[in-house]
């Protein structure tokens, strides 16, 4: 993580060189080359300022450090790139650090800090009229009908920046606060809380301050909290049917909640016995740890806390974890491929300083790595769909595949995979991921259908919003 600013320029030369070329690029952080042009770094200040802001350091190329004292007349139109090259303006606040550059001599770096003027729903563009979003540790320019989307999700992102006029500076954890900045090793906790949006300029406590260090958050959103719920069996039953057998509130700040949530998990979660990989037989989780632990994170940092009504909902039957969070997939990131699914930040304050605490990268991985660890274990990927007023993701234990599939041709074997690990594909899905022609993939989704594996949803055969999805007891 990239230290504040304000602790890089009590560092000498040297550290601050080897700091700036170590760090890893990502959602914050960029590194720019002396030679940009202003037009140029005017995307990324779009990009940064249509997210949630970050520093651009510019005199760093290739793994090394150029400084910017042979480019002088550069710098003079670096400072105004925010104002003279974006609509509307965009607030930069800008750093000159010594450094030593690649020929062992005394230089400086150009820090740019881009801070969106808050709150504000409006997209900035280039004078170009270009769209830029930070996805990750790049620059993503929008299509026409994404900017539409990200107008209004903009709307989301500076909940986090109301004022909660009832909660004092006083109502604040100082403790957790001082640790907070000792961990990231900032000189004054106070003008930290500023730094990162979580105070107003008055000392009022934000949205976002509140629910990372607040001493009662509760008071203020009774419904931010995490429900951790055990069920026997593998459906929700309901009146003298009921099969709820624990019940368990995790309240408090938000890494309170993760953590209490990751305590309840481990003591209801069902365990098997299986053949582990040393070849000794040995009781294993449902889900690895590391899985669920992602999801529930994921829905702690990204939930919409303007949702006053609801609360996250954590699952657990036999066969599988169910984690659910108030607010949709905004509207750039519907949920899909779940191994491209782009990044957005909806809540960007909170989740930035989680990573902080090391609650979470912010590198837009985290659907990536729970696939990555379901595969690895031969468990089906996490199910991602879409509620009436929120987001859901299943993560499914071991299973065995139906004997019917056993007698299917290899691409029917194949397309029932990709059904299974979507749970929910059209034909022409299934012909891109085969890379064969779409009668080709029909004639083998009939075999599949015929043997009661899959089933089509649809208002006719022709209907291109039909789709195929398992059928039968393997649903």
């Amino acid at each position: 993580m990239l230290p504040p600013i304000e602790r890089l320029e009590t560092l000498s030369p040297e550290e601050v060189t080897r700091i700036l070329l170590r760090e890893r690029e990502g959602q914050w952080y960029d590194r720019k080359s002396a030679r940009i042009k202003a037009a140029k770094l005017a995307e990324s200040i779009v990009a940064m300022a249509n997210t949630e802001g970050g520093v651009l350091a510019i005199g760093l190329s290739e793994g090394v450090c150029e400084g910017v004292d042979h480019v002088p007349g550069a710098q003079n139109e670096w400072r105004q790139a925010g104002l003279d090259r974006v609509r509307p303006p965009v607030r930069t606040d800008v750093t000159l650090l010594d450094c030593i550059n690649h020929a062992g001599q005394p230089d400086h770096l150009f820090l740019l800090n881009v801070r969106p003027i808050r709150p504000s729903e409006q997209l900035h563009t280039t004078t170009a009229d270009e769209v830029f979003q930070r996805v990750g540790d790049a620059n993503h320019r929008l299509s026409f009908e994404q900017r539409i989307e990200l107008r209004y999700d903009r709307g989301d992102t500076t909940f986090e920046l109301t004022p909660i006029r009832e909660v004092r500076h006083a109502d604040l954890d100082q403790d957790r606060i001082a640790e907070y900045a000792r961990r990231i090793g900032h000189p004054d906790p106070q003008r930290l809380l500023q730094a990162r949006d979580l105070v107003d300029a008055d000392g009022t406590p934000l949205v976002a301050g509140v629910l990372l260090f607040g001493a009662d958050p509760q008071r203020a959103f009774p419904a931010a909290w995490v429900r951790v719920l055990r069920y026997t069996g593998s459906e929700r039953l309901t009146g003298t049917n009921q099969n709820l057998v624990s019940d368990i509130r995790c309240e408090g700040t938000l890494p309170q909640q993760i953590d209490a949530a990751r305590e309840a998990l481990r003591e209801v979660l069902p365990r098997r016995k299986a053949l582990g990989p040393e070849g000794r037989f040995g009781w294993f989780d449902l889900v690895p740890e590391s899985a669920w632990q992602e999801a529930v994170v994921n829905a702690v940092l990204h939930r919409a806390y303007s949702n006053f009504g609801d609360h996250i909902r954590v699952s657990v039957f036999d066969d599988r974890i169910e984690v659910s969070s108030p607010g949709r997939f905004p509207g750039v990131s519907r949920p899909g491929d779940l191994t491209h699914v782009r990044r957005f930040a909806r809540n960007p304050r909170i989740a930035r300083v989680m990573a902080e605490l090391e609650y979470g990268e912010e590198l837009g991985e985290g659907l990536r790595r729970m696939v990555e660890v379901m595969e690895s274990r031969g468990q089906r990927r996490p199910v991602l769909r879409e509620t009436a007023g929120g987001v859901e993701i299943a993560l499914y234990g071991p299973w065995n595949p139906p004997p019917a599939l056993a007698g299917m041709t290899p691409l029917a074997q194949f397309l029932f995979e990709r059904i299974r690990s979507a749970g929910r594909l059209t034909t022409r899905d299934l012909a891109e991921m085969a890379e064969r022609s779409p009668p080709t993939v029909r004639k083998h989704l009939h075999l599949l259908e015929a043997g009661g594996l899959v089933r089509w949803t649809g208002t006719s055969r022709r209907d291109p919003r039909g789709a195929w999805s398992l059928g039968g007891e393997e649903q």
